[in-house]
């Protein structure tokens, strides 16, 4: 599972968007004319362009969502060592949970049920061994040693990991958490259901994975552009979107040693970077589900992703292997 989503910077949006926090768009716009706002949020760039006709309408609807993502990022964030889930990383206990913590560590439990334990949240001791190792003056090129490797995996299991509406805990001493592979498709997805229920239809969201609500305001998909795996500033390919959500792993996200060896996906069963393939995209109807099974998919060799897919007629995958062929399942 991967442990950082700061790093991934593979989804682009192909409508041009406006730089710097602010929103841009005339006092009264037409009701086909894009208001747009970015910033930073959840480690990463983030977007919404809504359809709106009234700007102050707007900008109350935009600063709403910032403050629901700024606050969960409180709940969220690895980089905050104030937040919940650093205080459940520290004591190994969470009393009286927020219920968005709850809601999302129940979902990372489904889907790490749904991926035979490839996706699991409990993987952040293995984050901690690699960036302690490379962290070292003349780190060993191979990597942490087999004993050592061993030690943090038996820290991760997240049958261990327990969740409820009062208390969250972790039963095995030394265990930890991250929720970097699914934080970001959960934020995406309270943005959209915000301004869905405020009456938007035409919107496109972008908290570090993408969401479109609606069409474009003349009926034509979205169009999304998917990073390509070794330059992130290029697109492999493009993608058309109405009413679903994409989310993309790729390997080359964040490297802890210049041959690209050791990542910052980590497979729970071995604790070694697995090298199936160069990029994994998924496109479901949220951005949750999306978020949380192209980190898993990127475990998995395609046989048992095309199970998964055949199981679930929503999703479609898009793999591109060590070749660079990509490959697509599902719908």
């Amino acid at each position: 599972m991967t442990h950082s989503s700061i790093t991934r910077r593979r989804l682009i949006a192909i409508a041009a968007m406006a730089s710097g926090a602010a929103l841009v768009g005339s006092r009264r716009a037409v009701a086909n004319t894009p208001i747009r706002w970015t910033g930073s949020a959840l480690g990463a760039q983030v977007s919404i362009e809504i359809y709106h006709p009234d700007r102050t309408e707007a900008e109350r609807l935009v600063h709403l969502c910032v403050q629901d993502v700024r606050r969960l990022e409180q709940q969220f964030s690895l980089y905050r060592p104030d937040s919940a889930i650093c205080s459940l990383n520290r004591t190994g206990v969470l009393v009286s949970p927020d219920a968005d913590m709850v809601a999302l560590l129940r979902a990372a439990l489904d889907f790490a049920v749904l991926t035979d334990g490839a996706f699991d949240p409990t993987v952040q001791p293995l984050w901690n061994l690699y960036a302690a190792h490379f962290a070292q003056e003349h780190p060993a090129p191979g990597g942490p040693s087999a004993d050592k490797i061993a030690q943090a995996l038996s820290k991760v299991d997240y049958r261990h990991l327990k969740v409820s509406a009062d208390r969250i805990a972790l039963l095995k001493p030394g265990s930890a958490i991250t929720l970097n592979g699914i934080a970001q498709g959960y934020a995406t997805d309270r943005v959209t259901e915000t301004l869905r229920a405020a009456g938007l239809s035409t919107t496109l969201v972008n908290m570090g994975e993408i969401r479109a609500l609606g069409a474009k305001p003349d009926g034509t998909p979205w169009q999304v552009g998917l990073a390509d795996p070794d330059r992130p500033d290029q697109m492999s390919e493009t993608i058309g979107l109405i009413d679903r959500a994409v989310a993309t792993t790729a390997s080359a996200g964040f490297l802890f040693d210049p041959t690209g060896r050791f990542t910052h996906l980590f497979d729970p069963h071995t604790g070694q970077s697995p090298s199936r393939y160069r990029s994994v995209s998924v496109i479901a109807p949220t951005a949750t589900e999306a978020d949380a099974f192209s980190t898993a998919f990127s475990m998995l060799p395609a046989s048992r992703i095309r199970e998964i897919v055949a199981a679930r007629p929503n999703i479609q995958v898009h793999l591109t292997d060590a070749n660079g062929k990509t490959l697509v399942h599902g719908a």
